[in-house]
């Protein structure tokens, strides 16, 4: 559908772009992703034809853009700008009216298809309600579902989306690339959107285009682009990338930088199984923390992330219950730790003891918690005991709060041994 081939693009005296070559296959969702003035706005005026590239050339449906007319170019591609601002109170009706400019003469107005075509943009992105009232009075997340509305009843089969989620609310946020991504698997919409959470980018994109000073360092399905390799060298940081536990979707989680021979920052034993602390012990070791973790059963995806993270790790027979020998070697690391993480893991009779361990722990138990226990607990009136004592005497998190909840826990320790001496 989209063809860049070569493209360079020279602003100011600067290179903005350099040696761009991409092409989107029709019905994909593609998302720019990249630094601070990697060229991605840059990139999406040069498919549009708003700017001509100094080299190489853009092609839609093999037609080059710099040979079509405007009025050409927006019958197959429609623009969602991130500057969302309108300082002419039109109401909301006319805002979305706009978009069907392109099918008009210069001379005719509206038929009855524009006026179809804008009811069922407004309807499809479910700012309907609000035809009458003027732009200016809405909402930033409602005013960006309007100029979405606005690029719908254009009737482009191409979407250029310029950070569509900057500037709104997570619930907003969502609901934009939710409908976004309806819009491709139910109508077959081809769209590229930049966007700056590599988070949402990973849940909702069908392919990734890393951008970093003006060139494409990585593309492909998420999971490819988004390696801590890539993430490294594109955004100078360091990062950690793992599975998101819920949705299953590649997740990022950018780290502080830390020296290569510093000391751990603390000792941390975490309780988990059956996958539910994978990604915590990637975070926890990334960030310079000393990580045991157990009791696990061989076989449990947990303590395979343990062994190829290079971890201490308890491990049982596949299948066992935790045995003796097994708990006094948990109670143990529980009574060297400076913080003792409790996952959303699930309880039953064979890893119980697991909560025992955890009970006697001196310092501060952190529980991460995205299920209510009554869902998980299959070891009874004990094991509910147990967890309540934990969790009252802890600290509730969710995953993405972890490593502030584990600092936090560490230092304690640390200010509550120095008072001790």
């Amino acid at each position: 559908m989209i063809r860049i081939d070569d493209v360079a693009v020279e602003l100011g005296g600067t290179r903005i772009l350099d040696d761009v070559d991409a092409h989107v296959e029709r019905g994909r969702f593609v998302g720019l992703v990249g630094p601070n003035g990697a060229g991605k706005t840059t990139l999406l005026r040069t498919v549009t034809g708003a700017l001509d590239p100094d080299r190489g050339e853009v092609r839609l449906d093999d037609d080059p853009v710099q040979g079509l007319t405007s009025k050409q170019a927006s019958r197959r591609v429609a623009v969602v700008p991130q500057d969302t601002h309108l300082s002419f109170d039109f109401p909301v009706e006319e805002v979305v009216a706009m978009g069907r400019h392109p099918h008009r003469s210069r001379l005719s107005g509206s038929d009855e298809r524009d006026r179809e075509r804008v009811a069922a943009a407004m309807e499809r992105t479910e700012v309907d309600h609000l035809a009458d009232r003027p732009i200016t009075a809405v909402s930033g997340g409602e005013r960006q579902r309007v100029l979405l509305a606005r690029a719908l009843a254009q009737d482009a089969p191409v979407l250029l989306l310029d950070e569509p989620t900057a500037s709104l609310d997570i619930n907003h946020q969502v609901r934009t690339l939710e409908l976004v991504r309806r819009l491709v698997d139910d109508d077959g919409k081809t769209v590229v959107a930049a966007i700056h959470d590599l988070n949402l980018a990973a849940h909702y994109c069908d392919d990734l285009l890393l951008l970093a000073d003006g060139e494409v360092r990585a593309s492909g399905d998420p999971a490819s682009v988004l390696s801590e390799n890539h993430l490294e060298a594109a955004f100078d940081t360091r990062a950690v990338v793992s599975r998101h536990p819920v949705t299953g979707s590649t997740y990022v989680t950018a780290l502080p930088e830390r020296p290569a021979e510093a000391e751990p920052e603390g000792r941390v034993h975490v309780v988990g199984g059956g996958g539910t602390v994978s990604r915590l012990l990637y975070l926890l070791s990334a960030a310079g923390y000393e990580v045991s973790v157990g009791a696990l059963n061989e076989g449990d995806s947990d303590l395979e992330t343990a062994r190829s993270l290079g971890l201490d790790a308890v491990a049982e027979e596949p299948f066992a219950p935790v045995g003796e020998a097994a708990r006094a070697e948990v109670e143990r690391r529980v009574s060297e730790a400076d913080a003792t993480v409790l996952g959303d893991v699930e309880v039953g009779a064979g890893n119980l003891a697991n909560l025992r361990a955890a009970r006697g722990a001196d310092s501060v138990v952190v529980v991460v918690e995205e299920r209510s226990f009554d869902e998980r607990n299959y070891a009874g009136s004990e094991a509910a005991a147990l967890y309540g004592e934990l969790r009252e005497r802890g600290r509730v998190v969710g995953p993405d709060d972890l490593l502030a909840a584990v600092a936090d826990a560490v230092a304690a320790s640390a200010s509550h041994g120095a008072r001790v001496e």
